[in-house]
């Protein structure tokens, strides 16, 4: 038997989007940026984000929908889907002309980090403490 599971953590690029299956399931979709910075060899302060394109099935799409908005900060449990034509992750030319990539998640949970009515600080749940909150970028670089 195989297994696989990812935990990410960041912050929402856009809100939300719901939609319906033929079968009638709901299921929401949602980017997540996810920071790392570290400082190079040549000390010099590097920062990039990673993108995850996180979908939500049933009744837990319908509560991330309803609830969730760009910006706030999120921690995501689920299992990764690599893209069927080469088995890594879905690449995209940003609008610069720039290559970018992001990663396809199926949740099994969707945890809220952020208190409610706040964008991209992490409210009392948030439980790692010296978490970094992702930069938001521009419309033009969220790859979905």
């Amino acid at each position: 038997m195989s297994y696989q599971k990812i935990i990410i953590t960041g912050n929402l690029g856009r809100d939300p989007e719901m939609r319906y299956t033929p079968s009638g399931q709901a299921v929401t979709s949602f980017s997540v940026a996810v920071n790392e910075t570290y400082t190079n060899s040549n000390g010099e302060k590097i920062k990039k984000t990673i993108w995850f394109r996180v979908s939500a099935w049933g009744k837990q799409a319908e509560i991330c929908n309803q609830y969730l908005k760009k910006g706030q900060m999120v921690l995501v449990d689920g299992r990764m889907n690599a893209d069927q034509s080469t088995g890594g992750p879905r690449i995209w030319t940003k609008q610069d002309g720039s290559a970018g990539a992001s990663f396809e998640v199926t949740a099994a949970t969707v945890r809220f980090l952020s208190s409610r009515g706040e964008s991209g600080e992490a409210g009392p749940t948030a439980g790692g403490g010296g978490m970094e909150l992702a930069e938001m970028p521009s419309e033009d670089d969220i790859p979905f």
